[in-house]
């Protein structure tokens, strides 16, 4: 068959994968090399880090190399992009970038984050793009390059959000996307479209920036020296995706009703919805709006911490005997032997992101409960207990602020292999839990849209429907009315460490 394969370009921080998939859902190859941010170059700081685009680009096309060893080049129709989102850099017309691609991973724009609220109310801010002050906020780099490199914005041309920078190194394009756009803080949320009275905080307006293009368009196709530098086919339709959270979703399978969980070292929590509204409640609980993939539709949010908080307890209470971490299975038996409760261990994870169920109470992660018996176990398994008590928060706020009430909770990310949690998650919650075979929902979302875009389906709800998945529903078991318990009991902790830290 020709011409029913995408090559995904999945752009990580810490990992760049290249994967191909065919029309039916199937993960044919995949490759992948380690990432991570670079030191700037004769900076000012040397805590600054940005991305070095020819090392990124490099091991991308490296690894696609690799994939197209493994697949018959002649199947490959589309191949696209996903990434990160707040990251971009002014770029010229024939792709020179004029200043290095800052990463979100470092805070030279902290004080500028403090300072905006001195020229424009928080609140209006997030009624005109939806998105709370982050100090990696996008518009916030384009700010301190107006203040520290004008010449670097004045010899630009455009501005790029990173997939747009890989799109044009496929070929030779610019674009930009409305997913990848909506991580800026400089859209009109509302209408899907550019703000001007944010833009012109960094003294800029939307001619600084290419046309749009839509998840699913064809951007260009691509040319002979990305051809030869990633082994992609000359002429290969090079079709918009954006930012990778907006395609998770569709890659799940996702249903009306139905929230989904993005679960990693960070979770996401999100809902699809016809309506933006960018309410008091939503601003005060920490929700942020991004553009969904499909004009029309909006992704309330909430960002939480994760299986970091496992990660750390791994390292820190399961070592093993030679001093490596014990693995995840015998983690998750050994607390699947603990009851519901942890035995009164409590653990309260770090409210001090700048969004979440939490954020206004900006108190230390903890742990509570702990006497001279406790055990890595009941730890491990009040970490779990307390990430499913922060989902719930979420959930709450989350189903509040859009007036939906959520049916189910489907799960992607690392954080869906682990059935316990899993479980958890639907005796906390009191909802069906959903997994899927199909665990890597964000490029195969990317996929769908790619095949869309050249024409293999007529729509996304038919990719959708065409791609083959197994499901796991978990349903809330004999003790959820236990963790009912339980959670009101959490609720009323942070407000008591509030008061402890003194904040």
């Amino acid at each position: 068959m020709a011409g029913d394969v995408a090559v995904i370009f999945d752009c990580g921080a810490t990992n760049l994968r290249v994967m191909a998939v065919d029309s039916q859902g199937q993960t044919l190859a995949w490759a992948s090399r380690r990432n991570k941010p670079a030191r700037q170059p004769q900076a000012a700081s040397g805590e600054w880090r940005i991305w070095d685009l020819e090392e990124v680009w490099g091991k991308l096309g490296g690894a696609c190399q690799e994939v197209c060893q493994q697949v018959d080049t002649d199947r490959i129709a589309a191949v696209t992009v996903t990434t990160f989102g707040a990251d971009g850099a002014p770029v010229q017309s024939d792709g020179t970038l004029t200043y290095p691609i800052i990463s979100w991973q470092e805070t030279r724009t902290q004080q500028l984050a403090e300072q905006i609220v001195d020229l424009m109310d928080p609140a209006e801010i997030f009624a005109e793009t939806g998105y709370q002050i982050i100090y990696f906020n996008t518009l916030l780099r384009l700010m301190w390059l107006r203040q520290n490199a004008p010449e670097a914005l004045e010899s630009a041309d455009y501005w790029l959000m990173m997939p747009g920078i890989l799109n044009m190194k496929l070929c030779g394009e610019l674009s930009i996307d409305p997913t990848a756009a909506s991580t800026m803080m400089a859209m009109n949320m509302g209408i899907r479209d550019w703000s001007a009275k944010m833009l012109a905080l960094a003294e800029l307006d939307a001619s600084f920036f290419p046309d749009w293009v839509e998840p699913g368009q064809v951007i260009g196709t691509v040319h002979a020296r990305s051809a030869h530098e990633t082994g992609l086919p000359t002429g290969t339709p090079v079709v918009a995706a954006g930012h990778d959270t907006q395609f998770a979703p569709y890659g799940s399978g996702i249903q009306p009703g139905e929230a989904l969980l993005s679960s990693g070292t960070w979770e996401i929590l999100l809902l699809r919805v016809d309506q933006f509204s960018p309410t008091r409640f939503a601003f005060e609980e920490g929700l942020l709006f991004e553009c969904d993939a499909l004009p029309g539709l909006w992704n309330p949010q909430l960002l939480m911490m994760g299986s970091g908080v496992l990660e750390w307890i791994r390292q820190q209470l399961f070592s093993g005997t030679q001093g490596e971490a014990v693995s995840y299975e015998d983690m998750i038996a050994a607390a699947r032997a603990v009851a519901p409760g942890a035995d009164g261990v409590s653990l309260i994870p770090a409210f001090v992101a700048d969004t979440g169920p939490t954020k206004k109470y900006d108190t230390k992660g903890t742990i509570l409960g702990l006497t001279m018996t406790t055990t890595a176990a009941q730890i491990y398994r009040a970490g779990l207990e307390g990430l499913c008590f922060q989902m719930r928060w979420a959930l709450e706020i989350i189903q509040k602020a859009t007036g939906i009430a959520v049916e189910a909770i489907r799960v992607v990310g690392g954080g869906a292999r682990n059935d316990l949690w899993n479980q958890i998650r639907a005796d906390v919650s009191g909802l069906p839990v959903i997994t899927t075979s199909q665990q890597e929902a964000t490029v195969l979302g990317a996929a769908l849209f790619a095949l869309m875009g050249v024409g293999q389906f007529d729509s996304i709800e038919q990719a959708m429907d065409s791609t083959a998945r197994s499901e796991t529903v978990y349903e809330p078991s004999d003790v959820a009315t236990e963790y009912d318990a339980l959670y009101e009991r959490y609720r009323k902790v942070p407000l008591a460490l509030r008061d402890y830290y003194g904040e």
